[in-house]
């Protein structure tokens, strides 16, 4: 999806607004006025605003399907293949924290909006996920007895009770700063997470 420099401005104001006041609580004239253009155009760009939603997560997810490939290339394990997946995931949402508080928010509310592009990502992470879980079941390295529908929340549940819970545990782990609590998400969390997940793979000893 080419994208021209006024389209991703737009993007990332409606992007700004829908995490700080939710999809319900941003309208159009909202997003025309923060991003100082008629409100015509940003009809014109989007249509309306699920479709502007829905560029905005293939937006920020486009590259995502060629990252999962290149990790399924590598000449590694299979549980390897699987660490650096989580690694991925974890260090995406935390340079795209808004977009993927907003996907979060709108999947897990009673009253999500149906937009294909939640459940194309989905179904591609879910994808790759499987091939590499089936080539470790195949080597005999993973336990056949996977549900492996159930490993990406078991990721993202984790990180974002994390996140949701911040103050709790910045106060429980001494995190004073932006940067000792990023860091804690990338090397203590990811390597809980990844011993979490490694359990679930293998069998039992």
């Amino acid at each position: 999806m080419a994208l021209t420099e006024k389209q991703i401005r737009i993007l990332q104001v409606a992007e700004k607004l829908f995490a700080e006041k939710g999809f319900d609580g941003t309208s159009i004239r909202n997003i025309a006025k923060e991003a100082k253009i008629n409100i015509a155009m940003v009809s014109y760009y989007f249509g309306s605003k699920e479709k502007m939603l829905e560029s905005l997560i293939y937006f920020r997810t486009s590259d995502l399907k060629i990252q999962l490939e290149n990790i399924m290339r590598e000449e590694i394990t299979p549980l390897e293949k699987i660490n650096k997946l989580i690694e991925l995931y974890i260090a995406r949402i935390t340079k795209n924290k808004c977009i993927y508080r907003i996907m979060h928010f709108e999947l897990s509310a009673k009253r999500a909006i149906d937009i294909k592009a939640f459940t194309d990502v989905k179904k591609s992470n879910l994808d790759s996920l499987e091939k590499i879980i089936h080539e470790g079941q195949e080597k005999g390295i993973f336990n056949k007895d996977i549900n492996i529908a159930m490993i990406p929340p078991t990721i993202m549940g984790t990180f974002f009770h994390f996140q949701m819970s911040r103050p709790f545990y910045e106060e429980l782990f001494g995190l004073k700063t932006e940067a000792d609590f990023d860091n804690y998400v990338k090397n203590e969390l990811t390597n809980h997470i990844k011993k979490t997940i490694k359990a679930l793979l293998l069998y039992e000893s």
